[in-house]
C-alpha cells in the first residue's frame, strides 16, 4: 500500500550535472583521464524534491531554471516524478550547472556554478508564500541566495508548517533564522559550521576521516546534542555510511546505517533530506522519518548519479508505458 501523501515544498536549486568517472581526483595542478562526461538532472533542491516525491509526497518545487537548452534536462526527472513545477520560474542566462567526479572509491569532488538560480530572490518566493503555507513541510538548502534564503525562514516562522533546513552548503544565516526551524539537517562538518554560526564555541572535530565507527558516532551525538543545547527543536547529524544521529531535547539517538556496495554517493545526502520531509509529511516521528531516510540514501549509492538513483517506494513508481 502506498504511504499517504503528505504534501511538501522544496525551496532550493535546479541544476544539471555534468558527470566525470576518474580513477582519483586530481591532485592540484593535475589532470587526469576519464569517463563520462554526460549531462543529468541535479541541484540540492531538485534532488530533494525528487527524492521525497519518489517516498509518496505530493511535492511543490519553487527555483529557477535558465532560458539555455539545459533547462529541459534539469527538469526532466522533476517531471517524471510528479513534482508541480508552477513555481518554476525561467530566467534569463544559463541553468545552474554542477561539475561532478567521482572517483574508484566511490567519493566524489563538485564545482557549482550557480546560474539562474541565483535569481531566486525574496519576491518568488512572496509568490510562493500562500501555497508554502499550505504544505505539510517546507525544505530549505545552502545553494540559494542567502537574502532569499533569510526572508523565507522569517516569512515561514509562526506559520505551522514544519521546515526543515539543510544547511549545506553552509551559509552565513542569522542565529535566530537558524534557530526557527523545526529540524536542521547537517554532516558533521556543516554541523561544526552551524554551531559557530550560532555563536556556540565547540571542540568537537568532525570525524568523515575516522576508522573507528564508534568515536564517529560518538561524535555525531556529541554535535546533534550541542545543536539542541545551541536552541535548534530537532537535528539530525548524518554521518554517511556510518547512519544518522537524531538530536533533541530529550537526548540523541543514533540511526544504524544499511550496508550496501558504494559505486556513488553523488546525491545521498539529498536523498536523505527528502525522505525525512517525505516521512515527515506522511506523518511519521523524526527518528522513523531518519530510518527511512537512512535506507532511501543507501540505495541511492549503489548506482551512479543523483536523481536518476533514487528509489521508488513501493506503490509510487509510476507505471511503464
Amino acid at each position: 500500500m502506498a504511504p499517504a501523501r503528505g504534501t511538501v515544498a522544496v525551496i532550493g536549486s535546479i541544476n544539471v550535472d555534468l558527470l566525470l568517472m576518474v580513477d582519483r581526483l586530481p591532485a592540484a595542478g593535475e589532470t587526469v583521464l576519464g569517463t563520462g562526461g554526460t549531462l543529468s538532472p541535479g541541484g540540492k533542491g531538485a534532488n530533494q524534491a525528487v527524492a521525497a516525491a519518489r517516498q509518496g509526497a505530493s511535492v511543490l518545487m519553487v527555483g529557477a531554471v535558465g532560458s539555455d537548452a539545459n533547462a529541459a534536462e534539469a527538469t526532466r526527472l522533476l517531471h517524471k516524478s510528479g513534482v508541480s513545477l508552477d513555481l518554476v520560474a525561467t530566467a534569463g542566462g544559463p541553468t545552474g550547472l554542477a561539475v561532478v567526479s567521482v572517483d574508484r572509491n566511490a567519493e566524489n569532488s563538485i564545482v557549482v556554478i550557480p546560474g539562474a538560480n541565483q535569481h531566486v530572490d525574496a519576491s518568488a518566493v512572496s509568490v510562493a508564500l500562500p501555497r508554502l503555507r499550505s504544505c505539510d513541510v517546507v525544505v530549505l538548502q545552502g545553494e540559494l541566495p542567502l537574502a532569499t534564503t533569510d526572508f523565507a525562514l522569517r516569512e515561514l516562522r509562526g506559520t505551522g508548517v514544519l521546515v526543515v533546513l539543510n544547511l549545506a552548503p553552509v551559509i552565513p544565516l542569522p542565529a535566530e533564522s537558524i534557530r526557527s526551524v523545526d529540524v536542521l539537517i547537517v554532516n558533521e562538518h556543516e554541523a561544526v559550521e552551524a554551531l559557530r554560526l550560532l555563536s556556540k564555541e565547540t571542540k568537537i572535530q568532525a570525524g568523515h576521516e575516522m576508522d573507528d565507527d564508534d568515536d564517529a558516532v560518538r561524535i555525531g551525538v556529541a554535535l546533534a546534542d550541542s545543536l539542541v543545547s545551541s536552541g535548534i527543536p530537532s537535528a539530525i547529524v548524518t554521518l554517511g555510511a556510518r547512519g544518522a544521529v537524531v538530536g533533541r531535547s530529550e537526548g540523541s539517538v543514533h540511526v544504524p546505517p544499511v550496508a550496501v556496495d558504494a559505486v556513488d554517493t553523488t546525491g545521498a545526502g539529498d536523498a536523505f533530506v527528502g525522505a525525512v520531509a517525505a516521512g515527515l509529511a506522511e506523518g511519521l516521528t523524526l527518528h522513523a522519518a531518519a530510518e527511512l531516510a537512512v535506507a532511501v540514501a543507501a540505495q541511492s549509492v549503489i548506482s551512479y548519479g543523483a536523481q536518476e538513483s533514487y528509489p521508488w517506494r513501493s506503490g509510487n513508481a509510476p507505471a511503464l508505458s
